[in-house]
C-alpha cells in the first residue's frame, strides 16, 4: 500500500498547516506533496498587483480592494488577514469546490487564519508545525539574513503569541530533521483518509442490502 492509497470519498478533506515564521513550512510541504496523490494546495485571493511571471488562478486569485471587500461581507472567505498593506484570503467557493470533487486541499497559513478557518468549516484539520526549541527557532530566523533585529525580535513575538494556542490543533509536528517531519506529515494525512466515512459507509451498506 502507497502513502496515497485511500478509499474511495464523495468529499475530500480539509488541512491547514501553520506555525511560526522560520520554522519551514514552506519546505515541509514541498517535500511532502510529490508523494502524495489527490490533495492540492489552496489558491489565495489578494489584492496586491501580480509579480514578475505569476498568473491569476494558479499563484493567486487577484482581486481589486473592492472585490476583496465584497468577499469578505458575503461571506465568500473562509479566513483573511492584512499583510504588509494588502490583503490575503481563502476563497471558500474554490475550496469548497474542489473538496466536492473528493480532492483534498491543504492551505499553508498563520496561525490567527487557521482559528478563523476552523470555526467556518469545523471539519478542517489543523496541523501545528513548532520548531525544536526557542533559541533554534530565534537562530533560524536571524540566520536567513534578510531582516533587520527589529523585525526579527517582532517575529519572535508573534511566534510567542503562535505557541501559546498549539493545543488548538488537532496535530503537532516538531521540525527538528526535516526528513522525520516530511515523513509525519505525510502520515498525519494518510491516517486522516483512513477515518470512516459516513457517506462511503452508507454507500457499501446500500450495495449490500441490494445485493441480499
Amino acid at each position: 500500500m502507497t502513502a496515497d492509497s485511500t478509499a474511495p470519498r464523495s468529499r475530500g478533506i480539509l488541512f491547514v498547516l501553520s506555525g511560526p515564521s522560520g520554522v519551514g513550512k514552506d519546505t515541509v510541504l514541498r517535500q511532502a506533496l510529490p508523494r502524495l496523490r489527490g490533495i492540492t494546495v489552496s489558491i489565495s485571493v489578494t489584492t496586491r498587483a501580480p509579480r514578475p511571471g505569476e498568473r491569476d488562478g494558479v499563484d493567486y486569485f487577484f482581486v481589486s480592494a473592492e472585490e476583496f471587500a465584497r468577499l469578505m461581507e458575503q461571506g465568500g472567505l473562509l479566513e483573511h488577514a492584512a499583510v504588509h498593506g494588502h490583503f490575503y484570503g481563502t476563497p471558500r467557493a474554490w475550496v469548497m469546490d474542489t473538496l466536492e470533487q473528493g480532492m483534498d486541499v491543504i492551505l499553508e497559513i498563520d496561525v490567527q487564519g487557521a482559528i478563523q478557518v476552523k470555526a467556518s468549516y469545523p471539519e478542517a484539520i489543523l496541523i501545528f508545525l513548532a520548531p525544536p526549541s526557542w533559541p533554534e527557532l530565534a537562530r533560524r530566523l536571524r540566520s536567513r539574513g534578510t531582516e533587520d533585529e527589529a523585525t526579527v525580535r517582532r517575529r519572535l513575538e508573534n511566534a510567542r503569541q503562535e505557541l501559546a494556542k498549539v493545543e488548538q490543533y488537532e496535530y503537532l509536528i516538531v521540525n527538528d530533521r526535516l526528513r522525520e517531519a516530511v515523513h509525519r506529515l505525510r502520515a498525519i494525512i494518510t491516517a486522516e483518509r483512513s477515518r470512516p466515512n459516513r457517506q462511503v459507509i452508507e454507500r457499501l451498506l446500500g450495495e449490500v442490502q441490494s445485493d441480499a
